[in-house]
Order: C-alpha cells, then sequence, then structure tokens
C-alpha cells in the first residue's frame, strides 16, 4: 500500500532566503541594540535631571538685600566680574580639615576678582591681599541694620561683619566694589571641605615645593619640626594635601602672605588646567559641581545647577596662556599692607576697559582692521594732555560713584601731578566739578583745571590745591588706559606656567 503524504512540498529555495534570513537577524539585533541605548540614555538622562535637583538642594545663597545701595553701574565694564572667596571658617565640620575651634565663624582667607574680558578668550584674576588696608563701607547686619563705615580695616575683616556662621559675602563683595569702582556681577564662596572635595575629583593637582616642609610651617605655634608634610619639588596633592599646600605660610620665603598668594596662584592655575583637561561640557562638569555645591555659597543669579554649569560653560573658549594672574599694586604699611595708588586704580581701570596687561583690547570689538585689536581712540570730550609736573593736589569725590577719586587721581599722575590723596568731599551733591586754591596759588590751580574742562576756580581760605569732582565728571567717558602698570604686568602669572616657576616672595 502506497501512503501519500499530506505535506505539501517545500517550495524552492530561492537564492536570497538566508541573505533576508541574516538581514532579519541583524535587523532583530540592530533593534535590540537601539533599545538597549534608548535605555541606558533614558537611564542616564534621568540621572542627570536627579543630580541637577540634588545639586540645586546643596547650593546655599547669601541674601543680597544686603549688597550696597550704591554700586557701580551695571554697564561701566565690558566683561563680567566674579569674586571668589575662600572662607577659612571652622564651622560646619570644617574644624576637622583646618583644625581650631569649630564655632570659629572665620574670614576670607583667600579672595581673587576674576575679570572675564567681553571677547571670552582672555581672563585676568586679581588677588586682594587678606591684610590689606580698605575701607569696608556700610554693611548689613544680622539685625537689619547697617554698620557705619571703616577706614584701614583689614581686608579680611569685612567677610565677618555680623558674627553669623555664614559669614557676610555681601560685605566682602560691598567692599571691593568700592575698592575697585568695577561691579562685581557674581560671587562664589568656598570652604575647606568644598576645595578639598573639588582637589579629589580631578584627580589631584601638580604643586611645587621649593624645599621640605614640616608641620610647624603649617603651625609656627608647634615647639618641633613635626612629621614632614611635603618634601621639596613637583607632587601631585587633594584632599587634605592639597589645602595643607595653599595653607602654608610661615615656612617658605619671608612667611608672608605676598609669598603665600603666589603659590596659591600657582595652584588655582594647574587646577584650571585639570579642569580643562576633562573638558567643559555639562557632562564632565555635573561631578565637580556635585563635589564642590554642598560646600558653595553663591550669590542668587548662581543659585542653581543649571545657572551655575551655564556660567561654566561659557569659560570654556578662554585660553590658558590668556588666562593671568596678578596681585593688587601694594607695599608693606608696618605689619599690614596698603593698597598703592594710582597703580590698583590703573589696573581696574584697564579691566573696566576690557585692556589685558599688555594693553591689548579683549572687548570683542575689533578696531584696526582684521584681526586688529589696537587702542581706540580717545573719546572727544576727554581732556588734552596736560603737564602737571611739579602740581601738588588732592583729589575729593563730590558724587556717590565709587572709585571716582581713584579714577581722577590716575589721570592726574600719568599726567606729571602728584596726587597728595584721595577722599571723599563733606557732600556728595556736586553737580559740576571744581578746583579750590589758596592764596598765591592760582597758577597751580589753572593748571589743575586744564585736565577736568569745565572745571570751576574757586578761592579758599586755606592753603594747597584741591580738585572736587562733580557728576560731570562721572558721566564724562575715560580715557582707555594702554597697558596695566609695570609692577603688576611684570608679576603676572599665566595658567599654562611652569609649577615650578616664581614660587616665593621674599
Amino acid at each position: 500500500m502506497t501512503i501519500t503524504s499530506t505535506r505539501r512540498p517545500a517550495p524552492p529555495r530561492h537564492k536570497h532566503a538566508g541573505r533576508r534570513r541574516a538581514d532579519r537577524r541583524r535587523g532583530r539585533r540592530t533593534r535590540i541594540a537601539l533599545a538597549v541605548c534608548l535605555s541606558v540614555l533614558v537611564l542616564a538622562t534621568a540621572g542627570a535631571g536627579w543630580l541637577y535637583l540634588r545639586l540645586d538642594g546643596d547650593i546655599s545663597t547669601f541674601d543680597a538685600t544686603g549688597l550696597s545701595g550704591h554700586r557701580p553701574d551695571p554697564g561701566s565694564s565690558k566683561g563680567e566680574n566674579v569674586l571668589l572667596i575662600g572662607s577659612d571658617a571652622r564651622t560646619g565640620g570644617n574644624d576637622r580639615l583646618g583644625g581650631g575651634d569649630k564655632d570659629d565663624i572665620g574670614r576670607s582667607d583667600t579672595t581673587f576678582l576674576l575679570h572675564i574680558y567681553a571677547d571670552h578668550r582672555h581672563a585676568l584674576a586679581v588677588s586682594i591681599p587678606r591684610d590689606s588696608l580698605v575701607t569696608v563701607p556700610s554693611c548689613k547686619l544680622p539685625d537689619g541694620g547697617w554698620t557705619k563705615p571703616q577706614t584701614d580695616t583689614m581686608f579680611n575683616a569685612a567677610y565677618s561683619v555680623g558674627d553669623t556662621v555664614k559669614g557676610n559675602p555681601a560685605c566682602t563683595q560691598n567692599t571691593v566694589e568700592r575698592l575697585t569702582g568695577l561691579r562685581v556681577d557674581h560671587t562664589v564662596v568656598v570652604d575647606f571641605k568644598g576645595f578639598a572635595r573639588l582637589t579629589e575629583v580631578v584627580g589631584g593637582v601638580k604643586v611645587c615645593l621649593p624645599q621640605d616642609v614640616h608641620e610647624n610651617d603649617l603651625n609656627p605655634h608647634r615647639t618641633t619640626p613635626g612629621r614632614l608634610l611635603f618634601k621639596k619639588g613637583e607632587q601631585t596633592v587633594s584632599g587634605q594635601k592639597a589645602l595643607d599646600y595653599v595653607r602654608i605660610r610661615h615656612g617658605i620665603g619671608d612667611g608672608s602672605d605676598i609669598g603665600r598668594i603666589k603659590r596659591q596662584q600657582a595652584f588655582v592655575a594647574d587646577l584650571l588646567k585639570e579642569v580643562k583637561g576633562r573638558g567643559l561640557t555639562p557632562t564632565k562638569l555635573l561631578p565637580l559641581a556635585d563635589a564642590a555645591t554642598k560646600s558653595l555659597t553663591v550669590d542668587p543669579g548662581l543659585g542653581s545647577a543649571d545657572r551655575l554649569i551655564s556660567f561654566a560653560m561659557t569659560l570654556k573658549d578662554i585660553d590658558l596662556h590668556n588666562t593671568k594672574f596678578v596681585t593688587v599694586p601694594w607695599r608693606y604699611e608696618g605689619s599690614r599692607v596698603a593698597i598703592v595708588q594710582p597703580d590698583a586704580s590703573e589696573l581696574f581701570a584697564a579691566l573696566k576697559a576690557d585692556r589685558t596687561i599688555d594693553g591689548k583690547n579683549a572687548s570683542g570689538k575689533k578696531t584696526g582692521g582684521k584681526g586688529a585689536s589696537e587702542s581706540p581712540t580717545a573719546p572727544a570730550t576727554s581732556a588734552p594732555p596736560v603737564s602737571g609736573a611739579g602740581v601738588d593736589v588732592a583729589v575729593y569725590n563730590g558724587t556717590t560713584v565709587t572709585g571716582l577719586a581713584a579714577r581722577a587721581a590716575a589721570t592726574l599722575t600719568s599726567d606729571g601731578f602728584t596726587v597728595t590723596g584721595t577722599s571723599t568731599a563733606a557732600a556728595q551733591d556736586h553737580t559740576a566739578t571744581s578746583v579750590e586754591y589758596g592764596p598765591g596759588e592760582l597758577s597751580q590751580a589753572r593748571t589743575v583745571a586744564k585736565a577736568f574742562p569745565g572745571a570751576q576756580l574757586e578761592s579758599v581760605t586755606g592753603t594747597g590745591v584741591s580738585v572736587v569732582l562733580g557728576q560731570s565728571y562721572a558721566d564724562a567717558p575715560a580715557a582707555s588706559p594702554t597697558a596695566l602698570p609695570t609692577q603688576v604686568a611684570d608679576g603676572a602669572r599665566s595658567a599654562d606656567d611652569d609649577p615650578c616657576s616664581n614660587l616665593t616672595y621674599g
């Protein structure tokens, strides 16, 4: 018996059938891979979103109502100015890193005013010595009252006005704005813990020691050298060791804060190298922000993760060689530091005009054809050149405009006048500028008046020549400076300098 199969015969095999099945398998694998990638992307995005939310919760802001009501005009500088404050407070667990009393609110141990030029390709960080004698203007107290201005006060004392646990960043900002005449756009305060975490996340920072350093170099109250903290030469430090490095003062050079500033500038320069080497992208910046924000206090304008990271992203095109570090012009006054005028005023005037340390225009505008960066022509309203040789003059600010007397003093000094002092006038409602002179001093007064077109001459019973600046001078455009003072330019450090160069003073 013949059994006939009911199965249908297989169709003839097409020559491309195997390829189609392989294509279908590859298609399934591609879809699986795509699904995995999408899943990872969703998880990563969700993780980033969660991290952003967490960062927002970690960022502390200070009360902006403590900022002065007489701030420099928002348009006074083309670039941006960021105040960076390193606090030596021991509160919040910082005593475990810095030692000392856990209730000590501390002071501003390190301060940089970072000027980001308008072209976003140059930056200049100005160190302000903590021992500098300055005028601390009226500052807000915790009870809502305001202090009276304090003259000849150590700069770092501004941070502790009010004796609050979180310090007084607004008072330090007020002090810097009064000193420089520049409007501070953002302020960032970092404590010991935040600093230590940041150095750990970047994998350490290269530093260089000119000699071996022991415990008594960090703490001069020790009667014995103690253990070796650092060996002479180049090395990488992070965490506690990084903090110890930037705090060493007494065991190197002349043991001054000025020498320590040079090492801090070298440290920050190499920290920038490490951060830029990682890449300034949101992905790379998030871990850095996560490390720092738990111990950051910022102005309300930087009070969220997206604002903080967006601001950091604006720095990505600044070249390390074009990132410079200088110290405000200074001299010793006893055991303290005095700000040298008119050099300091010339420095801040250059920043206001977006001039680099060699006098180039970094405002982002070309003034002399393709690639030019020459000095623009001085405004038509500027005073013509005047020879003030042999003429002494005192300068008084008769307005509420911050830094006006320093600006005029810098101009007078550049014209050869001898400025005997700058101060605030008895009244600050002067509309016009006047030149006051005593008996027999009309000739010198006329010479001074040439430096201030439209100034009025006024005879007084006292002796000496003085100029009282009015609002007309404040409203007139200032002539652009050409370069920074020699003392400043010669001491400048670039962020790409060798970490072992120029590390000591004295």
